[in-house]
C-alpha cells in the first residue's frame, strides 16, 4: 500500500480526528487509518431496534467550560442540553453521586469527620480525606475495587480527583459551563469532523506497517506498548463487558440515566445505564419500552478493548520508559488516551489535540 500524504494518523478517535481536521484545514495532506470497521474510536453510538440511541462504548457526557472547545464541536454538530445526573444504589435507595453532604449529616450528624488526615499515599486514603469511613465504604470502596480489580490501597491518589463531596448538594455530575449531547449522535459528529479527509477503515497499521510505503510523518494514537510489540511488558488497562436488556412494557426503570452499583452484594456490575434518559425528551416520550445496559469491568488482553489506563505507579513508570523510546524516533508522534496512557475526558482530548496540531503547524 502506497500512501501519498504529509501525515498518516493512526486512529480516528477524538485525538486523531481533531488533529486530522486541523492539519487538513491548514492544507496538509492527511490520511487516517483505523483498524475498526467504524470511525470515531470509542466516541460512537448506534440505534437499538426500538429507536433508542445508545453509546456503544459506555456513556459519553460532553461537557466543557472552554468557549474554544464548545465552538469547535459546534462546527460539526448541534447539541441539545444534557446535564448528567447520577445516582448510587446504596442500601436499597437511590442516593446522589457525588455524595451530598446532606446525606452524610442525615446519616452521621452535623459534626461528621473525615476518615483520614495527613498526606494521602493511595486512593483509599485520598477518598477518606474527603469523607467518613462509613460513607467511603458505602459509595466508593466497592465501586472502585470492582472497576479496577484491585484493593483501593493499590490505586493512585490522583483517581480521587474525579469526585468530591457536595456541600451544596449539587445534583449534576459535573458543573461545567457547557453540557450537552450531539443532536444526530456521536457517530455523526465524528463523521462530520473527518468529512473530506481520506479515512481507511479495517486497516491495522501495526499489522501492515512493513507494507505501507509512505514518506509521511506518523501520528499514532493507539496503545504505545503495542507499537513496540509489548517488548518491555504490557501496560495494564481495564475494559468493560456490556449487556443490553430491552424492557418492552416499561416506560422508565430508573430515576436517571446512570445508576452506580457500589455495593458488592448487589452484583458484580459497576453501573446500569438507561439510555432514554439521555435522549431529547420529545423523542424519548414517543418510544414505549426502555433499554438498559449493565457494565462489568475486566482486564483485557485485546487492545481493541482497552478503555481505562491503570492508575498506579508501576504502570506509570513503564509508560515513561516506552515514551522515552518513542521520543527518540524521528517522524513519530504518539498521543491520545492510549498513546499517552492518560485518562482524558472528551474536552481534554480535544484540547490536547488542538494544542498538538497547532504546534505542528507553527513548526513548519
Amino acid at each position: 500500500m502506497k500512501i501519498e500524504s504529509d501525515y498518516i494518523i493512526v486512529g480516528s478517535g477524538l485525538t486523531g480526528a481533531t488533529i486530522a481536521r486541523c492539519l487538513h484545514d491548514a492544507n496538509y495532506r492527511v490520511v487516517v487509518l483505523d483498524r475498526r470497521s467504524h470511525l470515531g474510536g470509542n466516541v460512537h453510538d448506534q440505534y437499538h431496534e426500538s429507536g433508542i440511541r445508545f453509546h456503544t462504548y459506555g456513556p459519553h457526557y460532553f461537557r466543557t467550560s472552554s468557549d474554544k472547545i464548545w465552538e469547535f464541536v459546534n462546527r460539526f454538530s448541534d447539541f441539545y442540553k444534557f446535564e448528567a445526573v447520577v445516582k448510587s444504589l446504596v442500601d436499597g435507595e437511590f442516593e446522589n453521586w457525588p455524595v451530598a453532604s446532606s446525606f452524610i449529616k442525615k446519616t452521621l450528624g452535623e459534626n461528621w469527620q473525615n476518615g483520614f488526615s495527613g498526606l494521602p499515599s493511595n486512593f483509599e486514603e485520598a477518598s477518606l480525606a474527603m469523607m467518613p469511613e462509613m460513607i467511603y465504604k458505602k459509595f466508593v470502596k466497592g465501586y472502585s475495587e470492582k472497576q479496577w480489580g484491585v484493593s483501593a490501597t493499590e490505586l493512585s491518589t490522583t483517581l480521587a480527583r474525579r469526585f468530591d463531596v457536595r456541600d451544596d448538594d449539587e445534583p449534576r455530575l459535573m458543573r461545567h459551563k457547557y453540557q450537552g449531547l450531539p443532536i444526530r449522535g456521536y457517530a455523526d459528529l465524528m463523521r462530520s469532523i473527518l468529512d473530506g479527509i481520506p479515512v481507511v477503515l479495517n486497516c491495522d497499521y501495526l499489522a501492515n506497517r512493513d507494507n505501507i510505503k509512505a514518506a509521511s510523518k506518523l501520528i499514532y494514537t493507539g496503545p504505545i506498548d503495542e507499537y513496540f510489540n509489548f517488548d518491555m511488558g504490557r501496560l495494564k488497562y481495564r475494559g468493560q463487558i456490556r449487556q443490553h436488556t430491552f424492557l418492552p412494557d416499561v416506560k422508565y426503570k430508573f430515576p436517571c440515566g446512570q445508576i452506580n452499583n457500589p455495593q458488592v452484594a448487589n452484583g458484580d456490575h459497576i453501573r446500569t445505564l438507561e439510555w432514554k434518559h439521555m435522549m431529547q425528551k420529545e423523542v424519548a416520550e414517543k418510544i414505549y419500552g426502555t433499554l438498559l445496559t449493565t457494565e462489568k469491568t475486566l482486564t483485557p488482553s485485546d487492545p481493541n478493548m482497552y478503555e481505562y489506563p491503570f492508575p498506579d505507579d508501576k504502570n506509570g513508570q513503564l509508560y515513561n520508559t516506552y515514551k522515552d523510546r518513542a521520543d527518540q524516533i524521528n517522524g513519530l508522534l504518539v498521543c491520545g488516551r492510549l498513546g499517552e496512557y492518560r485518562y482524558y475526558d472528551m474536552d481534554q482530548a480535544i484540547a490536547r489535540a488542538l494544542q498538538i496540531a497547532q504546534r505542528i503547524i507553527d513548526c513548519q
